[in-house]
């Protein structure tokens, strides 16, 4: 063969071999430097240096040079690609298809980089790879997921790690398929659930879906489909796409990914095709009674089948109407597409009154929930006209019924959620009367007498008894000793428990740490606002004890393992 022949066929083998070279694996401990999201970095910068520590089947494992690598973070890498490679990549893939391969870079492997990120940032996808660098300059021209290298060794670093696997996912099934970009709440509804199909969340003790909950439960009534990448966003999107899989199946969630459609219009469309009769609105209203019931003896539709989530229960805004005399409240609310509001009513005496109504060009539904003495639930729909407005009467409240939940939801917008929504008003207006031949004659002289108190006269006598309770329990406990009516905290505590033992034992020991814990000194068993920011407090003033360990600078109002091993160990003295 001539020099000539022999140069010819070297660029003919590099020519067709080119793409085999590409997939080859990189060899271990080279360095790469990496356009990374200052926002993120725990040090603002836009490019780093990072180390290829390992190569799995399907993955280049790379750790910021910034990152001091020992024996612990390999034995974490490796065991973390193991995972990956046995059970993350396979069943993500097999239930959301795959990512775009070979990709960009031509090869079947994603980049994975661990990165020093900022405090709490788990980790992040960047659509940006996706694109060569002649359209996206700061693009790294890979498939890649970074995470947060300060988590390679906590126990979430699977679920992280699943979660942007999802979004990696997504670029291909939407984008890349369809040119098309999925809702951002059902694209992160869907990461959120990835730890859950992966069965990561059945230790539900520091999991990902426990952590989700108390972001749902600190603010129920956050809209769904608006973003803004606070807690209570993600609380929302996983609290409903768990809804959503428990009764309607995962192929529900996964149809939605590989339809050429996003947001509210793909779960449509693939409820559809699988036979179902709900549509989203539908089951966003059935949701929205069960996170507030959960009980599937009312109805399944009502209720969580997940076992960790079968307890949940929001707390509603409690509406007290006076139970001596005629008595009237009136309330201007504002909300947002797709986000609960619940509103319960108590007291009173006689016929109650509702009358709802709604700015004009604002499509409410308005289910309500009425509570009977005798333990039953009537769920129905508030019936509204073109307006918006509609009069519910209930008779015999607070005799036959003792509360009613009403649940404003507007739903005007299915589409384009793609910065923050106008807020949409509605009013209420709930009075209860008697019949008059019912009123006053069958009084006693001590009720007549309180009939003719103004409404303020009768909550400064309530107020009067209250504190007259405080003292009275004071008094009580301190006849019994440390004031404290158990010896341990045995089940976490968390905000909207209540008639709970345990949260009475919990008051009655911050009340016993002194005013500057816990001022208001009430002891219901009820976990409310209150009590939280006394937790708070407490876990604040022994945070080396309490939060320093679990990775935590400020308090968080849950009464955890290292909460409750402080309070034991204090009752214990």
């Amino acid at each position: 063969m001539t020099n000539s022949s022999k140069f010819l066929f070297l660029i003919f083998s590099i020519f067709i071999f080119s793409p085999i070279l590409a997939n080859a694996q990189e060899p271990l401990k080279q360095e790469l430097v990496f356009n990374v999201e200052p926002s993120f970095d725990s040090q603002g910068k836009n490019e780093i240096t990072a180390v290829l520590t390992n190569t799995s089947r399907t993955a280049y494992w790379y750790l910021d040079s910034r990152v001091t690598q020992t024996q612990e973070t390999d034995n974490a890498l490796n065991a973390l690609s193991q995972e990956f490679e046995e059970n993350i990549y396979p069943t993500m893939t097999k239930a959301f298809g795959s990512e775009w391969t070979p990709g960009i870079d031509k090869d079947t492997r994603i980049t994975i980089l661990f990165h020093l990120m900022k405090e709490k940032k788990g980790g992040y996808f960047r659509s940006a790879d996706e694109y060569p660098r002649i359209q996206i300059p700061n693009s790294n021209e890979k498939e890649m997921i970074y995470l947060n290298s300060q988590n390679l060794i906590a126990g979430n670093i699977k679920s992280l790690l699943a979660h942007e696997l999802t979004h990696l996912i997504t670029f291909n099934q939407k984008d890349k398929k369809y040119g098309i970009s999925e809702d951002v709440w059902l694209n992160e509804g869907r990461a959120e659930y990835a730890p859950t199909l992966l069965g990561y969340d059945k230790d539900y003790e520091g999991s990902n879906l426990q952590k989700r909950v108390r972001d749902f439960l600190n603010q129920p009534s956050n809209s769904l489909t608006e973003w803004r990448d606070f807690p209570e966003d993600y609380g929302a999107a996983n609290l409903f796409i768990q809804y959503l899989a428990d009764h309607y199946g995962i192929q529900i969630i996964s149809d939605s990914l590989r339809a050429p459609k996003a947001g509210i219009g793909s779960i449509n469309a693939v409820l559809t095709v699988n036979g179902f009769r709900e549509d989203f609105s539908q089951i966003f209203v059935n949701w929205a009674i069960a996170v507030l019931i959960n009980d599937c003896k009312i109805s399944d539709k009502y209720c969580y089948f997940n076992d960790n989530l079968k307890n949940i229960r929001i707390i509603p805004l409690l509406n007290y109407l006076p139970t001596v005399g005629p008595s009237t409240l009136s309330v201007v609310n504002t909300t947002k597409d797709w986000s609960g509001n619940w509103h319960r009513f108590i007291g009173g005496d006689g016929t109650l009154e509702l009358d709802f109504r709604a700015t004009a060009g604002s499509f409410f539904r308005v289910p309500y929930v009425l509570e009977g003495r005798n333990g039953d639930f009537q769920i129905n729909f508030l019936g509204l006209d073109k307006q918006g407005n509609g009069k519910l009467t209930v008779d015999d409240f607070n005799s036959k019924n003792i509360a009613l939940t009403i649940i404003p939801i507007v739903q005007n917008k299915i589409s384009d959620f793609s910065g923050l929504e106008s807020p949409r008003s509605f009013s209420w207006s709930a009075s209860t009367r008697k019949e008059e031949e019912e009123a006053i004659p069958s009084l006693s002289p001590e009720l007549k007498q309180i009939s003719q108190m103004t409404r303020e006269e009768i909550m400064a006598r309530i107020f009067e008894i209250q504190n007259l309770i405080i003292r009275l329990q004071a008094q009580l406990a301190g006849l019994t000793g440390s004031g404290v009516s158990c010896r341990e905290i045995i089940q976490n505590l968390y905000f909207g428990m209540k008639d709970n033992f345990q949260v009475r034992c919990l008051q009655e020991f911050l009340k016993s740490q002194g005013g500057e814990i816990y001022p208001e000194g009430f002891v219901n068993g009820n976990f409310y606002a209150l009590t939280q920011k006394a937790v708070i407090r407490f876990q604040e003033k022994y945070a080396s004890e309490i939060l320093v360990p679990v990775g935590e600078s400020v308090g968080t109002g849950y009464v955890g393992p290292s909460t409750r091993a402080k309070i034991n160990r204090l009752l214990t003295k």
